[in-house]
């Protein structure tokens, strides 16, 4: 296998890295199956696992994923007067809401780095004569090498034994995976009188019309 090549030091958006993150519903739940909680208590636990990505979350994302859970019947909620946060509602789960975070637990189901959109995006770039699949991959090498650097920078200011640092690391070989991927497609679509071949059942239908 060849080695990853250095990645360039190209600034992209940071220091979210230009991630987009949404709150998954059962995080949240999950965060409030120790005890209740406030909103920002949610979110605070939430900025400290994802360190520097947590700029990527909209400040109302937590709120609005609350409301949505109440809805249905996950959690609740009741306004309580506090000395130094008036009328603040503290969240609650319900038996329902344990139950879906149990279910969660157990789910074994990955995150799918599913490089297929970007794979179809070649075949018919190269099918219709609308690009060239190579020059396609060039451009989204240098675009993930930017990246990589972006976040490498980042993990690399993190303190020893941060819970983000861990995620960072995460990142940064599902980045390093996909650049061996794309020298992979460089390589298959360099090969000479690459084509993209119809299934065998349509080339047959080909040459009968062919021949008749």
């Amino acid at each position: 296998m060849s080695p990853v090549p250095e990645a360039v030091d190209t600034p992209i958006k940071e220091p979210s890295l230009g991630y987009q993150l949404r709150v998954v519903q059962e995080v949240v739940l999950a965060l409030l199956a120790k005890e209740p909680s406030h909103g920002y208590q949610l979110r605070a636990q939430l900025q400290l696992a994802l360190g520097p990505l947590a700029d990527a979350l909209n400040a109302g994302q937590v709120y609005v994923t609350l409301n949505r859970l109440e809805s249905a019947g996950l959690v609740t909620s009741e306004r309580l007067d506090e000395a130094d946060r008036s009328n603040r509602k503290v969240y609650e789960l319900t038996a329902a809401g344990r139950a879906r975070v149990t279910e969660w637990l157990q789910d074994t189901s990955w995150p799918k780095p599913a490089p297929a959109q970007f794979h179809l995006k070649l075949v018919a770039a190269a099918a219709a004569g609308l690009g060239d699949p190579v020059r396609l991959v060039d451009a989204q090498r240098h675009a993930l090498l930017a990246e990589l650097a972006a976040v490498q920078r980042t993990a690399l200011a993190e303190p020893a034994g941060s819970v983000a640092g861990l995620l960072l690391e995460g990142i940064v070989l599902r980045l390093q995976a996909d650049l061996r991927w794309l020298e992979a497609c460089a390589r298959h679509w360099n090969a000479p009188e690459r084509t993209v071949s119809a299934p065998q059942g349509e080339q047959e239908q080909v040459r009968r019309r062919d021949r008749s």
